[in-house]
């Protein structure tokens, strides 16, 4: 089977690229930049500018299911030009791959694009699961309503639509346990406000073992990307602390520190989203680090 991927050069993309190779897929992927572009067997990559409306659409030859994960980072700080930047990042290449669809014939049959459990409300007492559909109303709520409602219109094709909502993404190269383990190392770690918001996180290998399972079963709707144990802030700073054999000593950091720090993203350190995910459980995918002890034991060791 052909899979087209977007934004597959990032964290996630290079581990889902990676596992769909070893299980036989052919990949293309498209890049907005010329000098990451190869062209092997099973692999080629593709020129696209979503800010232009620019697409090379050899990219669709034989392609039967696309993988949407591009979009800018929001773990920079929120300038009103950047906040622009990951509404656009976002909306823009999912118009533009429904445009290309739309007008080219094509053996596309089904979409699965990335989320994130943003959407969520914060509350320190819900558990939330895919049939939750209050907004949160904060910036990144906004973001990733005008991402699904954009990638929803892939139905108007006749094209599956499968949205993963992914948590907090655990990897050993990249992304919030990088950030997280700094200050811990040096021994200046701290949970964040009170402790007690919840984070839900998923080791980036079961993640990417999602994606693939629901490509292969062919399912449709929201699925939530987290492993089946959230935590609260004070148990993933404690954890990350004792496996890396590291004491905590200094008191909690309070919100008005990081609001001052990071402005208006610090609500991402402080939102607290309990999600479950007995969908996928339900539907019988097996988790291979479903415990954060056992998650953190493989990336931190």
């Amino acid at each position: 089977m052909t899979v087209l991927i977007t934004g597959a050069t990032g964290l996630v993309g290079q581990e889902l690229v990676s596992l769909l190779l070893q299980n036989g897929f052919t990949v293309h992927y498209l890049s907005t930049s010329k000098s990451k572009l190869v062209s092997q067997n099973n692999y080629k990559g593709f020129y696209w500018n979503p800010k232009t409306s620019e697409i090379d659409l050899n990219a669709l030859t034989d392609v039967e299911v696309i993988v949407h994960l591009a979009g800018a980072s929001v773990a920079k700080k929120w300038t009103p030009s950047y906040k622009q930047e990951i509404i656009e990042s976002r909306v823009l290449s999912t118009r533009l791959l429904y445009k290309a669809l739309q007008k080219n014939s094509h053996q596309v049959k089904h979409i699965v694009s990335a989320s994130a459990i943003g959407i969520y409300p914060n509350d320190l007492n819900y558990i939330y699961h895919e049939t939750d559909d209050r907004v949160d109303n904060s910036f990144l709520g906004n973001v990733v309503q005008q991402w699904e409602d954009e990638v929803n219109q892939f139905e108007k094709l006749h094209i599956k639509v499968a949205k993963i909502r992914i948590g907090i993404v655990l990897a050993k190269n990249g992304g919030a346990l990088l950030e997280m383990a700094k200050p811990i190392k040096m021994g200046v770690g701290a949970a964040f406000g009170s402790g007690e918001h919840y984070q839900s996180w998923i080791h980036i290998q079961d993640l990417v073992g999602i994606f693939q399972f629901v490509i292969e079963n062919q399912y449709s709707g929201v699925f939530n990307g987290v492993a089946p144990y959230p935590v609260t802030n004070s148990e993933l700073t404690k954890t990350i602390a004792k496996t890396l054999g590291k004491p905590l000593f200094l008191p909690n950091i309070p919100q008005f520190v990081m609001r001052i720090m990071l402005g208006e993203m610090h609500q991402i350190l402080f939102s607290s989203q309990h999600v479950s995910c007995r969908k996928l459980l339900d539907l019988k995918y097996q988790f291979k680090f479903a415990s954060l002890e056992r998650a953190l034991n493989d990336l931190l060791k």
